[in-house]
C-alpha cells in the first residue's frame, strides 16, 4: 500500500514538474518572439522613414502666386505637386453662366459658389477626371468647349466655366485644390484654411 501511495505521488510530483517546464518554455518563446519583433522593427523603420516626403517635397506642397498680373478674361497654368493648375480671372458673363445652371441638369452636383472662393477667380487642377489628360481652355485661341471652359480633345469631355462636366465621359468635375489668400491678389495653393476648410 505504502508503494502504491508513494508511486501516486511520484507521478503527481512528475506532472507538476512538468508544467513548470511548459511555462519557462511558454515565456521563453513569447521572450524570443517579442525580441524578435522589435529587432525586426528597427531593422525596417529606415525603410519605412526614408519613404515619407523629403523637406525639398514638404516645400513643394504649396505654391504662392501673385494674380496681380491677370487680366479679367484671362487664364494662366501653374505646377503644384507635379499637376498643372488653371487660374482663370473669370468675367462677369463667365461667373453668371456658371452661377445659373440648376444643379439637376449637372452630372456631378455642385454650385459655382463652393468651387469658387471669390466670384472672378476659378482654380482648378488642370487634370480631365476621365484618363487624365490636361483639357484645352487656357489660351485665348484653344477651343472651350460647348458650355465656354474647357475641352478635352483626347475623349470629348466638356467642361463649364465652373470646371464642371456638362458632356462626354468625364465622371466628375475639375478638382478644386485647397487654396487661402494670403493677400488680395495672392493665392497660396495647397495650404487649408482655418477649421480644415480653403480660407478666403
Amino acid at each position: 500500500m505504502v508503494h502504491g501511495a508513494e508511486a501516486v505521488r511520484g507521478q503527481a510530483g512528475g506532472h507538476g514538474h512538468g508544467e513548470g517546464g511548459g511555462s519557462r518554455r511558454d515565456f521563453l518563446i513569447l521572450a524570443t518572439t517579442a525580441v524578435g519583433a522589435v529587432g525586426a522593427a528597427s531593422v525596417l523603420w529606415p525603410f519605412i522613414d526614408q519613404m515619407n516626403p523629403s523637406a525639398d517635397v514638404l516645400a513643394l506642397s504649396t505654391v504662392e502666386v501673385d494674380l496681380s498680373p491677370i487680366a479679367v478674361g484671362q487664364a494662366i497654368t501653374v505646377k503644384w505637386r507635379g499637376k498643372p493648375v488653371f487660374i482663370r480671372h473669370r468675367t462677369e458673363e463667365e461667373i453668371q453662366a456658371a452661377r445659373s445652371v440648376q444643379l439637376g441638369e449637372l452630372r456631378d452636383p455642385e454650385a459655382d459658389e463652393a468651387r469658387a472662393q471669390r466670384p472672378e477667380w476659378l482654380i482648378t487642377v488642370g487634370v480631365c477626371t476621365h484618363l487624365g489628360c490636361i483639357p484645352l481652355g487656357q489660351k485665348a485661341t484653344d477651343p472651350k468647349g460647348d458650355y465656354g471652359g474647357w475641352f478635352c480633345p483626347c475623349h470629348g469631355s466638356h467642361y463649364d466655366t465652373s470646371g464642371r462636366i456638362r458632356r462626354g465621359p468625364a465622371p466628375q468635375n475639375l478638382v478644386v485644390p485647397d487654396y487661402v489668400y494670403a493677400s488680395d491678389t495672392v493665392v497660396r495653393i495647397g495650404e487649408v484654411g482655418p477649421a480644415g476648410g480653403a480660407a478666403a
